[in-house]
This record gives structure tokens, C-alpha cells and sequence, in this order.
């Protein structure tokens, strides 16, 4: 299990690593203009779908149902059919209207702007069709247990813009955001040939070439099981976009504030995510096919003991992320960030906001960690509840926290949201059951790990604080 776990970790560092490169170049190249303005509203439409759709709300869905299918070749091509056809026709209908989705991002933008970025908007929208062949692919290959294609494919997409970034250089700023546009589709399409070429590594796409043939004489098989599978997905959905409904409202109410307030809430978000990936996410995207197969067997024992050996792990290593980035909060922002027009005061504001989201590492973690329960058993309803009291209590905290704290009270509502999401979680998931995970001697383990973290980087950050002065 550890050896997945990493597997997806160092996909996602090696992706983060690329990302941030992309990052320093477009604000370097492409800069902070009309055109860096555009390329991002034309990014952010199929960027929000993947986030919603391809990062969790179908997988969750699909796995289980997948698992306990008889007829998996004919369930697959089923679900890929009726999808991609979806997907394709409202791809169809932005390149149509692409004036009209682009004034949905930005309502901000005169006509004018609109007009120039309706055609990049069109053609980056095309991506998330590719998202979601890679996210089924990506599905299947998960039921296989195999994790690295799909986690080390992410960098391509960082890969194909950065290579644009550079060949256009110093191009014009109208053909820099075209070349971007393009190596958004030309990323998008390496990740679905590798994957492709994976699952016909593995035997994969050969049954799922038999299921399409076979699906027009024998649908009928399968028609329960789908019904089913759409039953558990728009329920899903809804949990997974409730975290982005948050962030908008964070934005949104950060606008509010003085200049700089969204900034601050950004980068320290970036920090923030940073360990919620490379551990809760991985973890969680290694242990799901495993926690669904047990489950589906009847046999929970066993998904309760992968369960309880990654509680562990995760506990541990995000409650030493969240113990060394409070103490080390303004040092973490000041390495990262504070050069050019980034100052000090900025690094200041950004390592309170860092320190308010730190509070919520560890329930946001454990939370993706134990509803791997709930979607393993088809619990996807209660699981887009709990996503609602959470989404609730963020924005009720946020318009109380926001004038006597500013962005850190944006930010505090957030973790407190996730400790609601925790708590509701673990109800459900039972809290006997949880009793039993904390009765381990591990827990010693973990309490001593921590003292001995607190007791180093104190000495560290005095150190540091001397070597300042002199």
C-alpha cells in the first residue's frame, strides 16, 4: 500500500514542481495583462469541469458500481458512450456560442474583450474531453491497482505549456496565448495516448473494444447496473463541488477587502494544497480500489485494516506538515514568494492566512480519507450532505469572520468547515469503528513524533530568528 501511496506522491511533486515552472514563465513572458487575463478565463471553464468531474466525482462513482458489475466490459462501454457524447456535444455547443460562455466566466470583461477571448475559450474547452477519457481510463487501470501512469502523466500538460511557453518567447502576445491554448489540447492528448497505450499494455483496452461491440445486442444486461451508477454520480457531483463553490465565495467576499486580499488567500491556498495532495489525495487514490474490492467481497475486516494502516500514516505526516508550516509560517511564504513586488508586509499577511488553512490540514485529510467508506458503499448521497453542512458552515463562518480578521478569518472558516466535514463523516462511517482505529499503539508513536517535530523546529526557528539579527 506504501508503495502506491509514493507512487501517486511523486507524481503529484513532480507535477506541482512543473507547474510552479509554468507559473514563473507565464508571469515572465506572457506577463500581467489583458492577455494573461484572457488565457486564464479561457482555461478556467474546462479547469473547473476536470476539477469537478475528473478529480473524484466520477471515479467515486464508477469504481464501486464498476466493481460489483457482472458484466464490466458491456457496463465500461456503456458509461463511456453516453459520457463522451455528452461531453463532445457541450464542447460543440461552447465552440457555437463561445461570446456567450466566455461573458459566464467573465462578466466583467467589455465587448471588446469578449470578442478576443471567445476563441481561445473554445479551444481550450476541448481538453476536458480528453479529461475525461483519461479520467475513465485512468478508473480502469485504478481497478488494476495501477497507479503511476496516471499520476506521472499529469506533468505533460505542464510540459506542453512550458515548451510553448519558450518556443513563443518572444512572439507577439496574441500568438503566445494561442500557442498556449493549443499546448493545453496537445497535453491533454499525450495523457490520453499514454493511457491508451497502458491499458492495451495490460489487456485493458481489448475487453473494452469487445464491450462496444457487443453493447448494441446486449444493453439490456447492463440496464439496472447504469441506472444505478447514475443514481450514486449526480449525488457525487454535488460533493465534489461544493469545495469549489467555497473557493469562489472566498474570492468573491475577499474582493471586499483591501488590495491584496485575494493574493494573500491564493498563495497561502497553493502552500496549503500542497500536503493535501501529495498525501491525502494519494493516499486516498491508492487505497480506494482496495477499500471497494473488500467491501464488495464482504469483507470488511480487511478494508478495515487498510483503512487503519493509512489513518495512521496520514495522521502522522499531516499533523508534522501542519505542526512545521504554523511554526514556520512566515519563513515557508518569505522563500517562496517575497522577491520583486511580493514585500514583506505581503509575506506577513500571506503567513497568517497560511497558519489560519494549516489548522485545517488534518480534518480535511482524514475526511478524504474515511469517505472512501461511504463511496465504496454506495453512500454517495450522504457524502454530498455532508459536503452541503460543511459548504454552509464555511459561508455563514466567512461573513462572521470577515471584518474583525480579514482574509485569515476567510481562511479560518474554511478549516473550521473542515472539521464539521470530519465530524459528519466519521458519523457516519461510525464511531465505534474509529474508537477501535485510536485504541493502536501507533498513537504513542505518533504523540512522541510529534513532540520530538515541535522540540526541532523551535530550535530552527531561533536559529534562524539569531542568524537574522547578526
Amino acid at each position: 500500500m506504501l508503495k502506491k501511496i509514493f507512487t501517486n506522491s511523486a507524481g503529484i511533486l513532480f507535477s506541482r514542481i512543473l507547474g510552479f515552472i509554468r507559473d514563473l514563465l507565464t508571469a515572465s513572458i506572457l506577463g500581467a495583462n489583458i492577455y494573461s487575463d484572457i488565457f486564464f478565463v479561457a482555461f478556467k471553464l474546462p479547469n473547473l469541469f476536470r476539477r469537478i468531474f475528473g478529480e473524484g466525482a466520477f471515479v467515486q462513482s464508477f469504481l464501486p458500481s464498476f466493481t460489483r458489475s457482472r458484466h464490466k466490459a458491456l457496463f465500461a462501454a456503456a458509461i463511456f458512450k453516453r459520457f463522451f457524447l455528452i461531453i463532445f456535444i457541450l464542447s460543440l455547443l461552447v465552440t457555437l456560442f463561445a461570446p456567450f460562455f466566455t461573458k459566464l466566466i467573465a462578466i466583467g470583461f467589455d465587448a471588446h474583450t469578449i470578442e478576443l477571448a471567445a476563441p481561445y475559450t473554445a479551444i481550450n474547452f476541448y481538453y476536458l474531453d480528453f479529461i475525461f477519457c483519461i479520467t475513465f481510463l485512468a478508473a480502469l487501470l485504478q481497478y488494476k491497482e495501477h497507479f503511476a501512469t496516471t499520476a506521472f502523466s499529469t506533468a505533460l500538460l505542464n510540459l506542453s505549456l512550458i515548451t510553448a511557453l519558450i518556443l513563443y518567447a518572444h512572439a507577439p502576445k496574441e500568438k503566445i496565448v494561442l500557442a498556449m491554448s493549443i499546448a493545453v489540447l496537445i497535453g491533454g492528448f499525450l495523457q490520453f495516448v499514454l493511457h491508451l497505450y497502458k491499458t492495451y499494455q495490460m489487456g485493458i483496452l481489448r475487453r473494452l473494444i469487445i464491450g462496444f461491440v457487443a453493447l448494441k445486442h446486449k444493453s439490456n444486461l447492463i440496464k439496472d447496473e447504469v441506472k444505478h451508477f447514475y443514481k450514486n454520480f449526480f449525488p457525487a457531483i454535488w460533493g465534489n463541488s461544493t469545495a469549489q463553490v467555497s473557493a469562489f465565495l472566498d474570492t468573491w467576499l475577499a474582493s471586499f477587502l483591501t488590495f491584496g486580499s485575494i493574493s494573500y488567500l491564493y498563495y497561502a491556498n497553493r502552500i496549503f494544497q500542497l500536503p493535501l495532495a501529495l498525501f491525502a489525495i494519494a493516499t486516498a487514490t491508492a487505497l480506494f480500489p482496495s477499500i471497494a474490492k473488500e467491501i464488495k467481497n464482504g469483507n470488511e475486516t480487511k478494508a478495515l485494516q487498510h483503512l487503519q494502516k493509512s489513518f495512521w500514516f496520514l495522521l502522522t505526516v499531516l499533523t508534522m506538515a501542519t505542526v512545521g508550516a504554523i511554526m514556520l509560517d512566515c519563513e515557508i511564504v518569505w522563500l517562496l514568494f517575497e522577491r520583486g513586488s511580493f514585500t514583506r508586509s505581503d509575506t506577513l499577511q500571506t503567513a497568517w492566512v497560511l497558519s489560519a488553512y494549516m489548522i485545517g490540514l488534518v480534518p480535511y485529510g482524514l475526511h478524504k480519507l474515511f469517505s472512501l467508506w461511504l463511496y465504496a458503499k454506495h453512500q454517495q448521497l450522504q457524502a454530498a450532505r455532508i459536503a452541503t453542512y460543511a459548504m454552509l458552515t464555511n459561508a455563514i463562518l466567512s461573513l462572521i469572520f470577515i471584518y474583525p480578521l480579514k482574509a485569515p478569518g476567510l481562511a479560518l472558516a474554511s478549516s473550521i468547515a473542515g472539521f464539521v466535514s470530519l465530524h459528519f463523516t466519521l458519523r457516519s462511517f461510525g464511531y465505534r469503528k474509529f474508537s477501535q482505529i485510536l485504541k493502536s499503539r501507533y498513537f504513542y508513536y505518533l504523540l512522541f513524533g510529534i513532540a520530538l517535530e515541535i522540540v526541532i523546529i523551535a530550535l530552527i526557528k531561533d536559529f534562524w530568528r539569531i542568524d537574522a539579527h547578526i
